[in-house]
């Protein structure tokens, strides 16, 4: 606030880090009396490990030694240590000792590992075997971000120019820190179910964008890309749906013995032969129901079972009026024709000279 009681403009400037440029190394001339205290660092590595490690060992020596580093490693317990020595000079030399053998216990090989002890690579080991529960689905979804022939892990380095390693329940990165940033964004999204395709393309965006330097001050989030999640699967729904009842303070009351039945009733009083002779003449309705059962069971058998009606024939109703005499002529013509033994009509003039002919022959 200014004397005249009006608020006064701050201007703010963004203050960029100028292109090429690099953190002045740390030398000896920085620490010359060195460290007061002793620091050492321990991890254990898988058997499988053994052999690798016992090959290559001399040269992580050799790597530890230019920042006057102590290297160790045991192969009874399975375990590499690292520690600082009096003519150490760098503080943070020892922090790089740990994650590299950490890295070489992942199963990063050493040429890639040993990249950890310059200033501006740095390394993140991300645990995803406690992400996913079911273990087959684990292994689809690590196969994912792998995927086919490592092209999927292929285009993520290249894209945050880091180097990621998948192993067992951990995944290996190392690079700068803006790249390890996105790697574990990345992971972390293939282990929830999101496929790694779409990070990709959204660090492909981003990189064409920095290559502008007047969007460097602006914000990008109308050129990234937005995807909806679409849940095709839908649950089915029950069958039977069951209706929650209202709650209650009140403990729901108990079923009625059978004591309180009978004072209900009034059995209770009753005499000892009263309540037998009851119960026999329960016992004897029971009984007598069940003969009557039985007995329309084996009845059935005998019922014959129900005709079903002819049907009836139609007759046609003699036709009112006169009589047709010459149908009724061809009706009987055709009668005597139909009877065995009788000579058609037609042939009835020469059928007996026909049966001399027959007789003449044969004779």
């Amino acid at each position: 606030m200014t004397d005249t009681g009006k608020p006064q403009k701050i201007l703010v400037t963004l203050l960029t880090v100028p292109d090429g440029w690099k953190e002045p190394v740390f030398t000896k001339d920085d620490n010359p009396r060195g460290l007061l205290e002793e620091s050492s660092f321990a991890t254990l590595f898988p058997k499988y490990r053994e052999a690798y490690l016992k090959e290559c060992w001399p040269l992580v020596e050799n790597a530890l030694a230019d920042a006057h580093i102590k290297a160790s490693l045991d192969l009874i317990e399975g375990s590499m240590s690292v520690c600082t020595t009096k003519k150490t000079f760098d503080p943070f030399a020892i922090m790089r000792a740990r994650d590299l053998i950490k890295l070489l216990a992942r199963s990063v090989p050493f040429e890639q590992a040993v990249r950890i002890l310059q200033d501006d690579v740095a390394c993140d080991i991300i645990k995803v075997g406690t992400l996913v529960r079911n273990r087959e689905r684990f292994v689809k979804r690590r196969q994912r971000l792998i995927g086919p022939k490592g092209s999927t892990l292929k285009a993520l380095e290249l894209l945050t120019n880091c180097y990621v390693m998948v192993q067992g329940n951990t995944v290996s990165a190392l690079g700068p820190h803006g790249g390890l940033k996105e790697v574990r964004k990345v992971v972390m999204d293939t282990m929830k179910n999101i496929h790694p395709i779409y990070n990709i393309k959204t660090l492909m965006i981003k990189r064409e964008l920095a290559k502008d330097p007047d969007l460097r001050s602006q914000s990008w989030e109308r050129f990234l890309p937005k995807f909806k999640h679409k849940n095709l699967a839908k649950r089915k729904e029950p069958k039977k749906k069951s209706v929650k009842k209202e709650y209650t303070p009140f403990p729901p009351s108990l079923p009625e013995s059978k004591v309180d039945k009978e004072l209900a009733s009034g059995e209770f009083f009753l005499r000892e032969s009263v309540k037998r002779r009851k119960k026999m003449e329960e016992i004897k309705v029971k009984q007598t129901e069940a003969l009557t059962k039985k007995q329309e069971e084996r009845n059935k058998a005998f019922i014959p079972p129900k005709e079903k009606p002819l049907p009836k024939k139609t007759h046609k109703a003699p036709s009112e009026g006169k009589l047709d005499i010459e149908a009724l002529k061809d009706k009987v013509k055709r009668a005597k024709s139909k009877k065995l033994g009788a000579p058609p009509v037609s042939a009835a003039p020469g059928g007996s000279a026909g049966k001399k002919n027959k007789k003449k022959h044969k004779g």
